[in-house]
C-alpha cells in the first residue's frame, strides 16, 4: 500500500496538521511533514476525523437484498464517513445462531468497504420467549458482542434479566428497542396534538419511557450493561439521566432524523416520515440535543433502515416504518449540533466514533488520530451545502427525508485500514 499524506487538516477541528498514513497505520502527525513518494492530499479548511461507527444499521441481508445487501450498505456508510457498522439481526433468517451471524461477518470481510460487526438476536427468531444462542454468537468468528431483537421490544421482564445476567459473563451489552407492545397497539405516529388532528392512532411517550425505566433497573439488579436503542422523547431522557446518576451501567443512542424532525411533518401524510420510534414534538428534539451536548445520550446511531419502492409509496396505513441514514447522518449532525454551538468537532468524535466503539467493544475504531494507530479516518468539507439527491445514492433504497433539503458539510475521504475507500466525495 502507498503511503498518503494529509495536509493542512483540522484534526478533530483543532490546529491545521499533516498527518501521514503508511500502509494500514497512521505513521506521523504534525506540521511540515515531507511527502516523499507519498499521495498529497491538500485539505486546508477540512476536518480530519476517526472513521465514524455506528451501532445500528439494517443492512437487510440475508433475506431482504431487494431493500439493501452488505455490500451496498457497506458503500452506504463508506460514502457517510463510516469505516465499521453494527448490523441488526432482524434478518430473513433472523441473526439467532452463529452460523447467520458469521455469514453476515464474512460477507462484511468480503465487500471491503466498511468493517460489519453483526449484532445478534436476544431470543430465538425475535420472538421474545426463548433467549437465542448468546454464548455461540459471541464465541463464533463473529465474536457477537451486542444483542438485540431491534424492531421488536423484549417485553418479558424475566427473558430480559436473564439476557443481562446471559451477557455479562462475557462484557457483552442487550440493546434495548424500548417500545411497550399493549401500548402502541395499532400506532401510526406520535400520540399528541397533531395526531388528534389528524385521527391517526397514537404512539405515547410511556411507552418508551416505561420500557427504560423498568430495564434500567433490571440491569442495576444484575450489574450487566444495558444500551437504549433510538432514544426519542424528553421524559427518556430524564430516565437515563437519572440511571447515570446512579453510577448503573446504561448507555443510550439518538438516531440523526431525532435530532431533526418532527411530528409536524406527518401532517403531510409522506410515508417517508413514517418511522420507529415516530418523530416526536419540537420539545423533544431540543431534549435530544441538549442531551446529546452534555452526554446523557452517548452517542449517534443512524437506524438506516432501507425499504424499497413499493413500501413506502403508498398510503400512510400500509407504508413500512424506517429511513434511510448513512449518507446523511454527519450533516444531520453538523446542521443541528455543531452549527447550532451544542458541539464541536471534537465532540462529534466522541459521539460517532469513541464512544459507540466503546460501547461495541470494537478494536481498531474510535482511535486517537496519532501516530501508531489504525488508519480509520474520515475528511470532512463543512464549507460545503447542497440539497439532498437520493439517485447518487450509494444504498439499494432511496427512502430518505431529507430529499431536496439543503444539508451542510460533505464527506470528501474514508479511509479503512490505510485504503482510501471514498474519494474526492466518490466511491474508490
Amino acid at each position: 500500500m502507498s503511503k498518503i499524506l494529509i495536509r493542512g487538516a483540522k484534526v478533530l477541528g483543532g490546529e491545521p496538521q499533516d498527518v501521514l498514513i503508511d500502509g494500514e497505520t497512521i505513521a506521523q502527525t504534525g506540521t511540515g511533514i515531507e511527502a516523499g513518494d507519498a499521495t498529497v492530499i491538500e485539505a486546508a479548511g477540512q476536518i480530519l476525523l476517526p472513521g465514524l461507527v455506528d451501532l445500528h444499521t439494517h443492512l437487510r441481508e440475508p433475506g431482504r437484498e431487494d431493500s439493501e445487501t452488505v455490500l451496498t450498505g457497506t458503500r452506504a456508510a463508506a460514502a457517510g464517513g463510516f469505516t465499521a457498522v453494527h448490523a441488526m439481526a432482524n434478518t430473513f433468517p433472523v441473526a439467532d445462531t452463529a452460523g447467520v451471524v458469521e455469514q453476515v461477518w464474512r460477507l462484511g470481510r468480503e465487500s471491503g468497504y466498511c468493517d460489519v460487526q453483526p449484532v445478534g438476536a436476544v431470543t430465538v427468531g425475535l420472538e421474545g420467549k426463548q433467549l437465542a444462542e448468546l454464548g455461540a454468537m459471541h464465541d463464533s468468528a463473529a465474536g457477537v458482542k451486542v444483542f438485540s431483537d431491534d424492531g421488536k421490544c423484549v417485553d418479558d421482564a424475566v427473558i430480559m434479566r436473564r439476557a443481562l445476567e446471559y451477557v455479562k459473563a462475557f462484557d457483552g451489552v442487550v440493546a434495548q428497542h424500548a417500545q411497550e407492545p399493549r401500548l402502541t397497539e395499532g400506532a401510526q405516529m406520535n400520540e399528541g396534538v397533531v395526531s388528534a388532528e389528524l385521527g391517526l392512532g397514537g404512539w405515547p411517550a410511556v411507552a418508551e419511557e416505561s420500557v427504560i425505566a423498568r430495564d434500567v433497573l433490571l440491569a442495576a439488579h444484575v450489574g450487566s450493561r444495558v444500551h437504549i436503542c433510538h432514544l426519542s422523547t424528553a421524559g427518556s431522557v430524564e430516565i437515563v439521566r437519572w440511571a447515570k446518576s446512579k453510577g448503573w451501567n446504561v448507555t443510550a443512542e439518538v438516531t440523526p432524523h431525532h435530532l431533526l424532525l418532527t411530528d409536524e411533518l406527518v401532517r403531510t401524510y409522506n410515508p417517508v416520515y413514517k418511522v420507529n420510534p415516530p418523530l416526536r414534538t419540537e420539545a423533544d428534539v431540543m431534549a435530544l440535543r441538549e442531551a446529546l451536548a452534555d452526554g446523557t445520550i452517548d452517542c449517534v446511531a443512524t437506524d438506516h433502515a432501507p425499504h424499497p419502492h413499493e413500501d413506502k409509496d403508498c398510503e400512510w396505513a400500509a407504508a413500512a416504518m424506517g429511513m434511510v441514514g448513512l449518507e446523511t447522518a454527519l450533516s444531520v449532525v453538523q446542521q443541528t449540533m455543531v452549527d447550532t454551538g451544542l458541539l464541536d468537532w471534537a465532540g462529534v468524535a466522541d459521539r460517532m466514533s469513541f464512544r459507540p466503539a466503546a460501547i461495541g467493544r470494537l478494536e481498531g475504531h474510535g482511535r486517537p488520530v496519532s501516530a501508531g494507530e489504525p488508519a480509520n479516518l474520515t475528511l470532512v468539507d463543512p464549507a460545503y451545502r447542497g440539497a439532498v439527491d437520493p439517485a447518487g445514492f450509494a444504498s439499494r433504497s432511496r427512502n430518505t427525508p431529507y430529499e431536496g433539503r439543503e444539508l451542510p458539510g460533505r464527506v470528501t475521504h474514508t479511509f479503512l485500514r490505510g485504503r482510501a475507500t471514498v474519494v474526492d466525495g466518490k466511491l474508490a
